[in-house]
């Protein structure tokens, strides 16, 4: 099958079965693009979408979004993960701010060179939202054309990404570049799925190398298997009437720039952290069950403790890295998700009552 056969049975299959009702499809800006290609990053479509729409409410433009304080931005990304792609956001709409007044970039190197953009972001930028031919390979794209050309071995290593990169430029057609990009997509995501492909809908099938030596699900090669290392963490709640006092996490690291509860190593140094921090000596200490948490690369059980002070007035230091959250009346503050449940639970079982 020839490349252009096979680009023109993909595009008729995206006519028919391809996904059309994405809110990013209904005005494919630049801007709008590129928001939803980077939380579309590791994350799935359904889980994205409610993160899109109020996303877009917030921050409807470069501008908007560039103007707004990077706590407001973490607050709006709370939950879907992988916060170093909210943060790039905000530098990049910053950058371009300051180097194209404002105005997206239509050069593809200039929006390769926002942080947190990758050749296949870029591309998918540029062709969903002005139809200019550039190839992309995300993980579903990357699946398609591994099955389809019998691409051996884990997609990560640099030979088979230049080799399915070579594939991915050679088959993206000269025309209908969006409706392309976006039916290889759809087509990854839909029909050539990772672990039941559906071959007998895939428009392509008669000519899949995989499919016809009976062993789509080999292909792409498995990621080589590492044992994940576990890391502990005592994390101290502390609780001073309606409040919970929470610091910012350094920006690199896990959940950075985000707000959280602080850690200990030593859960014996409580009360002299306590008096050395917040001015304050327990009357309560109560441990709970430990939670574990689950990165890419290793998990973490955080062991949560309760700290209840006396009630009274209790110091932060003035400099915007510390603050007593009121759960009755939270700040806009981007808190990570194991941290925010944490939170609930503690307002569940204190059974807060409204301030005044």
């Amino acid at each position: 099958m020839s490349n252009k056969e096979f680009a023109d049975k993909v595009v008729r299959w995206f006519s028919l079965h391809g996904r059309k009702d994405l809110p990013w499809q209904a005005q494919p800006t630049p801007y709008r693009v590129w928001i939803s290609e980077v939380m579309l990053q590791q994350t799935q479509v359904a889980t994205v979408i409610p993160y899109f729409e109020r996303f877009m409410i917030s921050f409807p433009s470069v501008e908007a979004l560039a103007d707004a304080a990077i706590d407001d931005v973490l607050h709006h990304w709370s939950g879907l993960g992988y916060y170093a792609r909210a943060r790039n956001l905000h530098k990049s709409a910053q950058l371009i701010r300051a180097e194209f007044d404002n105005q997206f970039p239509s050069d593809f190197d200039d929006v390769l060179a926002l942080p947190g953009v990758g050749r296949s972001t870029a591309g998918a930028i540029l062709a969903l939202s002005g139809n200019e031919r550039h190839a992309i390979l995300d993980g579903n794209v990357k699946r398609v054309l591994a099955r389809h050309n019998a691409i051996d071995g884990w997609a990560g290593k640099p030979a088979v990404a230049r080799a399915l990169w070579k594939i991915a430029e050679e088959k993206t057609p000269t025309k209908d570049i969006a409706k392309y990009t976006q039916a290889m997509m759809d087509l990854g995501a839909t029909v050539c799925t990772r672990t039941k492909p559906r071959c007998p809908e895939c428009p392509v099938v008669d000519s899949c190398e995989a499919h016809a030596l009976g062993k789509a699900l080999e292909f792409p090669g498995k990621r080589p298997k590492k044992v994940k290392p576990l890391k502990q963490k005592h994390m101290l709640m502390i609780q001073n009437g309606n409040e919970v006092y929470l610091e910012r996490r350094p920006a690199a690291g896990i959940w950075g720039g985000l707000w959280s509860f602080p850690e200990l190593d030593d859960e014996n140094e409580i009360e002299a952290w306590c008096d050395r921090v917040i001015g304050a000596i327990p009357v309560d200490v109560e441990r709970w069950d430990t939670v574990r948490h689950s990165f890419t690369h290793f998990d973490l059980d955080i062991e949560p403790i309760v700290v209840t002070l006396s009630h009274g007035a209790c110091k932060v230091q003035d400099n915007g890295e510390e603050v007593w959250y009121n759960v009755n009346s939270p700040q806009q503050l981007g808190i990570a998700a194991p941290v925010s449940d944490l939170i609930d639970k503690l307002k569940e079982q204190n059974s807060y009552v409204p301030n005044g």
